[in-house]
């Protein structure tokens, strides 16, 4: 099992996201990183509708309140701590999740 360190754990802000470019299996894919109540959720970065980027500003991805991941360009919620679209044109999907472990003050995606 090999893993791909992201970021420093402390790089996220709690209630707070980040966006990363990586090299997965030969391909670069864009990561979604949100931090909340001190566990990192980690998803790849298209909305599944029809596959554009979801944040609104490099990195930022979470509405208002951020209580959702919210898709810039058609409104759609997604819930933090699994991907799932509640709300919008693609209401039923989920986002990719990637998986991730904390270690040693860094967070990894977990490349199966």
């Amino acid at each position: 099992m090999n893993s791909i360190r992201l970021c420093k754990f402390s790089d996220i802000e709690e209630q707070d996201s980040q966006g990363f470019l990586i090299k997965l299996n030969g391909q670069k894919i864009k990561v979604i990183a949100i931090r909340l109540k001190n566990k990192i959720f980690t998803f790849e970065n298209p909305c599944p509708h029809i596959g554009t980027p979801l944040d609104f500003k490099p990195g930022k991805f979470l509405n208002i309140d951020k209580t959702y991941i919210i898709c810039s360009t058609h409104g759609a919620l997604f819930q933090i701590n699994d991907g799932y679209c509640v709300s919008g044109p693609c209401a039923g999907l989920n986002l990719r999740v990637l998986p991730n472990k904390i270690e040693n003050e860094y967070v990894f995606l977990i490349n199966n």
